[in-house]
């Protein structure tokens, strides 16, 4: 195997820990709830929380990783990970639950941006689109292997084993990356940055709003979809396995999605056709009384969004002002997911209803649509 799809082999297996941790929580919600007598507001919270450090990291983590090397800022990062994930296993009170999270999230984020960075200077000269395509697959894969898998083990010993177990697959990526992973060979020239004008930071801000309301929208219904379905009489393990059928979809319709956009040139209609019939579909899912089918389908649709959405931003920027515009852009991005969770976990609970969360998640489907069209607007303008 060419070093360069070794490295990408690699980082994908790492940057998956992330997304197993970030899911853990809500994998063994109900369970979280019962033992440290949490609201669902408050679930909502600790899952929303591991992605809030983002908000001051997304901008910073870049110069991290310049400073002290990529690869050993990703080890360090794992680290802060695992120990993030222990304190929030060991956990007694929310409180104490609340500092694992946002201690691993921020391990998480520092982590996440070195390895952007690595991706791009191991394929700076070419097939960087494919790889960088690879590398955002790793999230629905942990996504997936979260719901699928730590409910049921959770039901067998406890929610704490669990939470440990995800972070092993963090100190898993600490010894890929220390004993296996090899610094790309010439490092990416850094470009001049620019400062941003006001359209482009209209531009950077409502296209990061619009990515993040869209993932809202797909972990809340992952999330909480599990407690809908155990209402319905589903173990946790089985409502977990269900839930996480969108997400394994998902895997192969992004990529297929994004194809299609390159092929047809018709970025805007795949973004608008997917999140409508993406809305409908969540909005039905509490009346399916055949969730699966709900769910297969969600996770096709889906497919069409990610890749236009996400290839917007770069091609609206002049390379110089790229690099500040990204960073403002993830900065919204975790403000967005950060602040989704607790909002449909309150909806569970003033409503008592165990779908109205998947009702939060058809309203941020829908939203999406919004966000784009504000991107698209600014677009228009030209700078005064």
């Amino acid at each position: 195997m060419p070093d360069r799809w070794l490295a990408l082999a690699l980082i994908f297996l790492t940057r998956v820990s992330m997304s197993v941790q970030f899911q853990s929580i809500a994998s063994v919600g109900p369970l979280v709830v019962d033992d440290l007598r949490l609201s669902y507001a408050q679930l909502g919270t600790l899952v929303g929380l591991y992605l809030l450090p983002g908000v001051a990291l997304a901008l910073p983590g870049g110069l991290v990783g310049r400073r002290f090397g990529e690869r050993r800022t990703v080890i360090w990062s794992l680290g802060i990970m695992v120990i993030g994930g222990l304190l929030t296993a060991g956990s007694g009170s929310f409180a104490m639950a609340a500092v694992g999270r946002l201690l691993s999230g921020a391990g998480g984020v520092l982590m996440n941006m070195a390895l952007l960075k690595l991706t791009a200077d191991w394929f700076a000269e070419r097939e960087l689109a494919t790889a960088m395509g690879v590398m955002l697959t790793a999230w629905p894969v942990g996504l997936g292997a979260a719901v699928a898998t730590l409910g049921a083990l959770a039901t067998a010993t406890s929610w704490r084993t669990a939470v440990v177990v995800a972070s092993a697959t963090a100190l898993l990526g600490m010894a890929l990356m220390a004993l296996v992973f090899r610094d790309p060979p010439v490092r990416a020239a850094a470009g001049a940055a620019a400062p941003l004008r006001t359209r482009d930071v209209g531009l950077a801000v409502s296209s990061g709003a619009a990515w993040g309301i869209f993932n809202v929208a797909l972990v809340v219904v992952v999330g909480f979809a599990p407690a809908m379905l155990v209402e319905r009489g589903f173990s946790l393990g089985h409502a977990g396995l269900v839930a996480s059928l969108a997400i394994w979809v998902s895997i192969l319709s992004v990529p297929l999605g994004g194809l299609l956009s390159d092929r047809l040139g018709r970025p805007n209609v795949l973004i608008v056709a997917g999140c409508a019939v993406a809305t409908v579909l969540v909005l039905a899912l509490p009346a399916m009384e055949s969730a699966w089918i709900g769910l297969l389908a969600l996770g096709v649709v889906v497919g069409a969004v990610p890749g236009p959405l996400t290839s917007m931003l770069p091609r609206a920027l002049v390379p110089e002002r790229l690099a500040v515009g990204l960073g403002l852009s993830y900065t919204v991005f975790y403000v967005v997911m950060a602040a989704g969770q607790p909002a449909a976990g309150l909806a569970r609970d003033l409503t008592g209803d165990p779908a109205a969360p998947v009702g939060v998640a058809a309203a941020a489907m829908a939203a999406t649509m919004l966000g784009v069209a504000a991107f698209r607007l600014l677009e228009q303008r030209r700078e005064g």
